[in-house]
């Protein structure tokens, strides 16, 4: 964390007194600035962040520092390869929103949500898609998210390939064209122009997007939830920051603790799907609005 001070006011304030003595009056103490707390984050990333703070990871982050006695600051880099290296391990900032559960380059929180890839589809289309294993796939244009550039595959592109799905399927990078508004949501917006049949993708992204579209999209979370030989679909996903930091951390897991309620009803307004946590008990789900939601 950074801290500044404020300038020292002038030592003595000088006033006549009633009998027109010289009083001297005590000067104030100097005033403290709160100490910033500096997150990074990625500038144009519905539903997590962007640079108007318009994602529920902009809202959790200032949940965070105001429960830390701190101002936030945000510190901008796109979500792509060599973040964490240039943003948290770089001393550039101090936290990130939105880690998965002991990601080896941060210390991480507790979870405090979990979500699930999903398949998104219209509701007028008769591709109800439950499971990879579901024989109706290999005769459907299938969309999947891609990591980078150089076409990295994700967990839903290995779970096709494996099953020699391949011919049907469209990528669709996650950086995408980032001179456009969270390029990630083409993939969603794909289903409802028809450009592909099904897509599978990250729960949170199609829970948001899902109900932008001008045609209702039905979610499903995908089966299994974990693919041979051991391949998750289901995240839980915590607050990061610099290992080492373990007070920092504790500190944070209070906020998140303490605000557990506020956090639940935040990820319901942006339509963040939760996944049964480990222990078999079900977070809520976000309530459908009749243009997306989960099943």
């Amino acid at each position: 964390m950074c801290s500044r001070f404020l300038s020292r006011a002038a030592a003595v304030l000088l006033s006549f007194g009633a009998a027109g003595a010289l009083v001297a009056v005590p000067a104030p103490k100097p005033a403290t600035q709160r100490p910033e707390l500096r997150f990074c984050a990625d500038p144009n990333n519905l539903p997590f962040s962007n640079s108007r703070l318009e994602g529920f990871e902009n809202r959790m982050a200032q949940w965070i520092a105001h429960d830390l006695g701190a101002t936030p600051k945000f510190f901008w880099w796109a979500q792509r390869r060599g973040f964490f290296r240039n943003t948290l391990q770089a001393g550039a900032c101090d936290v990130v929103v939105g880690v998965p559960f002991g990601f080896e380059r941060a210390l991480t929180t507790k979870p405090y949500y979990r979500s699930t890839y999903v398949f998104v589809r219209r509701a007028d289309s008769a591709a109800d898609v439950h499971s990879f294993d579901d024989p109706v796939l290999r005769n459907l244009r299938i969309g999947v998210q891609l990591a980078g550039d150089d076409g990295a595959n994700t967990p839903p592109a290995h779970a096709l390939t494996r099953r020699g799905i391949v011919q049907n399927v469209e990528g669709y990078t996650l950086y995408g064209d980032y001179s456009q508004d969270s390029p990630p949501a083409r993939i969603v917006e794909a289903v409802a122009k028809k450009d592909v049949d099904v897509a599978v993708v990250w729960g949170p992204l199609a829970g948001y997007f899902a109900p932008r579209q001008p045609v209702r999209l039905v979610l499903t979370p995908v089966s299994p939830s974990i693919d041979l030989p051991f391949l998750p679909f289901v995240y839980d996903i915590s607050v990061g920051v610099r290992r080492g930091q373990s007070d920092l951390r504790d500190r944070i897991e209070q906020s998140l603790d303490r605000r557990a309620t506020e956090i639940a009803a935040l990820l319901d307004r942006y339509g963040v799907p939760r996944a049964p946590s480990a222990d078999g008990v079900a977070a809520p789900a976000p309530a459908s609005n009749g243009s997306g939601g989960v099943r």
